[in-house]
């Protein structure tokens, strides 16, 4: 397999980009994006669709579904820049639309890598539906969160928490600091040179491994649902 991942010239453009963060002056320097930065994430997404299939096949990996447009969305934001800084990618599950369930994401920007998984911004609905499977699986949960390749991989289980247990479930329930939880994240961080070596595609390959396993746990209810409507 040839090797996956960016060139140090990748990073240059980023840094470039973020100096112009202009429409004109990336409309002039868009084959130098396409081929510093669009291909070598299409083909790790083209590669991970394999690779997925023997730990996470219940995950999309496409392009046209994973990567993440260059262009933002300024309609409500203070911020009128109009390109990201950074590129992007995510593999939600299949059965579920885009943005709804737990997945598996990364991103390479100047300030570093992120690779991990989970649930990052889910519903009133969805928050519910995860606090009551947790509630009421909270060995196996455990087992996944709690076990030792879990805490080598990501420490602990990551994310905004409410101050208190949510309404609905007693003060001391055993699954009381879970269901704490507003988002539900595994991942680690490397220095974005990361992505210019040798080892990135093994070394995100690696990550997914560890954090498939909650992925799959969270979006159990929400499939469950989507089933029975």
């Amino acid at each position: 397999m040839k090797r996956l991942g960016f060139q140090p010239r990748a990073l240059s453009f980023l840094r470039a980009l973020k100096r112009n963060n202009d429409r004109e002056w990336f409309k002039a320097r868009k084959e130098q994006y396409d081929d510093l930065l669009r291909a070598p994430m299409l083909a790790i997404i083209e590669q991970l669709a394999l690779d997925f299939q023997s730990f996470a096949p219940d995950l999309v990996a496409s392009p046209k579904v994973s990567m993440y447009r260059i262009y933002r969305d300024t309609r409500f934001s203070e911020d009128k820049s109009p390109l990201k800084t950074h590129v992007a990618a995510m593999f939600p599950c299949r059965g579920l639309a885009r943005h709804e369930g737990a997945g598996l994401y990364f991103h390479v920007a100047l300030d570093g890598v992120w690779v991990g998984g989970g649930m990052y911004a889910p519903d009133t609905s969805h928050l519910q539906a995860e606090r009551d499977h947790i509630a009421t699986n909270i060995k196996r949960f455990r087992a996944i969160v709690e076990s030792p390749r879990f805490r080598r991989a990501f420490g602990k289980l990551e994310g905004e928490r409410l101050q208190r247990v949510p309404r609905g479930y007693p003060a001391d329930h055993e699954a009381a600091d879970y269901l704490r939880h507003r988002q539900f994240l595994a991942g680690k961080e490397y220095p974005a040179r990361f992505a210019c070596s040798p080892g990135f595609y093994k070394g995100i390959v690696g990550v997914f491994r560890e954090a498939a396993p909650l992925v799959r746990f969270l979006n159990e209810p929400l499939l469950k649902r989507e089933r029975s409507a």
